[in-house]
């Protein structure tokens, strides 16, 4: 059993070590002075956002982008409250009367188990431009934000380009929780991209081209999952060319989307992240899910394995603070790319609670579904 704990905290440790590695690979993008040229289809899929819509459509009137070079296509997947009558309210209104005629509003239709694919794949059809950017209905933009992607394109001439995602309006340590999580997640992302081992991504912020998604087939072959239309797209395009797949490093790219409001909430949210993970195709991000799994599923049981004698109250110190020091490391690095670090002073606690939260989420979408927009998913 020691021997197989060893080779367990082994494993964890080499591989979030080599994502800090990777991590540090990633040159924040440089700018230069460039004339805008590429021509960009906002894609945004919505269900029940009233709540939401002013500030995403008061965020997209303030980018600093040609309003010739690009469209919006909001995508209503059968709301249910008021979005629609706001939408249109609020297109008319004076503040935004300027994008009104860069916006349109589309009605999913739905072909496959995932609405969001299809609302995705039906505005690519209808979309004007060759470059697509998806993001969501709960997120704000950067005034630059398009003029970035621009800039890098036009130097790099990519297929795909993945880019950053924070949590904002973070305060409760509840959300500083979420924020710690996401801060991990975006931080092994980019550790990804510097190993040339790309595996996660945000579709909050995501840009492709179409032609590319047609010859790849966009989501066929994975539309009989809910999620994924961003990690699944991600391992396509890396099969297809995996040079022309990057990572956008900069602070002007970064989209800044909510935490969830309740337990209950970020408990599907995962779960629903969750239950894709046996579909990957790509050998590494399972096998990182899988090495991630077991060393918190470790933690969880180290006081078993003092009170059966299995290891020493020595030993169970030591595994616990080598798993501390080394996630700390990468969500340092992670917070200070963000601006986030203030929420590193809840690290401390959410170290305890994470490796209970994760087996949790891991158990649950291996054997249950899950309720999310108000809808049910089945596992």
């Amino acid at each position: 059993m020691v021997i197989v704990i060893f080779i367990v905290v082994l494993s964890y440790v080499i591989l979030i070590g080599s994502l800090i590695y990777g991590f540090d690979k990633i040159q924040t993008m440089i700018l230069r002075d460039l004339e805008a040229k590429t021509k960009f289809s906002i894609v945004i899929p919505f269900r029940n956002e009233a709540e939401n819509l002013p500030t995403l459509l008061t965020s997209l009137a303030q980018l600093n982008y040609p309003e010739h070079l690009f469209e919006v296509i909001l995508v209503n997947d059968e709301s249910t409250d008021t979005s629609i009558a706001r939408l249109k309210k609020l297109l008319s209104g004076k503040p935004l009367r300027g994008i009104k005629n860069q916006v349109s509003i589309i009605n999913n239709e739905r072909y496959t188990n995932s609405a969001k694919k299809d609302a995705i794949s039906i505005a690519i059809k209808q979309a004007k431009f060759e470059w697509i950017v998806t993001t969501d209905a709960d997120c704000r933009f950067p005034k630059y934000w398009l003029d970035i992607f621009d800039n890098y394109i036009q130097d790099n001439n990519p297929n795909m380009l993945v880019a950053p995602v924070k949590l904002d309006k973070v305060s409760s340590f509840f959300e500083r929780f979420q924020a710690l999580d996401f801060l991990s997640l975006q931080g092994a992302t980019i550790g990804g991209f510097g190993i040339k081992k790309p595996f996660l991504c945000n579709g909050a912020n995501l840009a492709y081209k179409a032609s590319i998604f047609e010859s790849v087939h966009g989501f066929e072959g994975n539309a009989h999952l809910a999620s994924g239309d961003d990690i699944f797209l991600l391992e396509k395009f890396t099969k297809h060319d995996s040079s022309k797949v990057s990572y956008l490093l900069h602070e002007q790219a970064t989209v800044k989307t909510l935490p969830q409001p309740s337990l209950k909430c970020l408990k599907s949210q995962r779960v629903r992240w969750a239950s894709k993970t046996s579909s990957y195709n790509n050998v590494f991000g399972k096998l990182t899910g899988v090495i991630v799994l077991v060393m918190n599923a470790l933690v969880v049981c180290l006081p078993l394995l003092y009170i059966t004698q299995t290891i020493t109250l020595q030993n169970l110190i030591y595994i616990f603070t080598i798993k501390f020091l080394v996630d700390f490391l990468l969500l340092y690095k992670s917070a200070r790319f963000f601006g986030q670090e203030a929420i590193l002073t809840s690290y401390i606690f959410g170290s305890l609670i994470y490796p209970f939260f994760n087996v949790y989420v891991a158990f649950v979408s291996m054997f249950k579904g899950y309720k999310w927009k108000g809808r049910r998913y089945n596992r």
